[in-house]
């Protein structure tokens, strides 16, 4: 039987890698991350969060974004699931709807056509956001910024304004990330035995 894919979503400082390898060690599934975990990821990774990548547009952005999920997803999420290993990803498509799409401003259906496109239409069976105030996710960020880390406050309120939009579909669960790491971790938990049965 084909594994189930869950994803993990939010802005910088939100806590969902930590949650994301929990979860992932809870459900004995494979933890995976974007951009970055394909050979290849890691080299558009590198472009894409190096502060001194300032002039890159928008447009390449994004490119780079499918780049990396198309590779991703032929080379690691595919062949997991398909081997009946579950997934948990530290972001997926929505991510490239919330920050290309909403946060830099391109229309967010491209954005997501490109991403169903590089993903050949695949799509997680939940897709967890965990939802922080800016204010409070900014406290938990080291001093050194990454690019996407420091694009600045009103980039970042798009961005969570966009998932927000996005968590309306109906295999979304919203999770309130202000809490503890293990008290977060209850209610991701939680989310997925009530959404899939895991």
């Amino acid at each position: 039987m084909r594994g189930r894919f869950i994803a993990l979503e939010g802005g910088e400082g939100s806590g969902k890698s930590t949650q994301a390898k929990r979860l992932a060690t809870a459900l004995d599934a494979v933890a995976t991350f974007e951009p970055g975990d394909t050979s290849l990821g890691a080299a558009i990774r590198a472009v894409l969060l190096d502060p001194a990548t300032a002039l890159l547009d928008d447009r390449a952005e994004a490119l780079l974004m499918a780049a990396d999920r198309a590779q991703h997803v032929v080379q690691v999420i595919r062949p997991a699931l398909d081997s009946g290993r579950h997934v948990v990803c530290d972001r997926f498509s929505a991510s490239s709807i919330a920050y290309q799409g909403y946060g830099r401003g391109l229309a967010p259906e491209r954005v997501a056509e490109l991403s169903a496109w590089a993903t050949g239409g695949l799509e997680p069976d939940l897709t967890l956001l965990l939802d922080v105030p800016t204010e409070v996710a900014a406290t938990r960020l080291s001093t050194t910024l990454d690019r996407f880390e420091g694009a600045g406050e009103d980039f970042h309120r798009r961005v969570i304004e966009g998932y927000r939009i996005l968590a309306a579909h109906p295999a979304w669960v919203v999770i309130d990330g202000t809490g503890t790491i293990d008290e977060v971790a209850v209610a991701v938990r939680a989310a997925v035995r009530d959404r899939l049965e895991l």
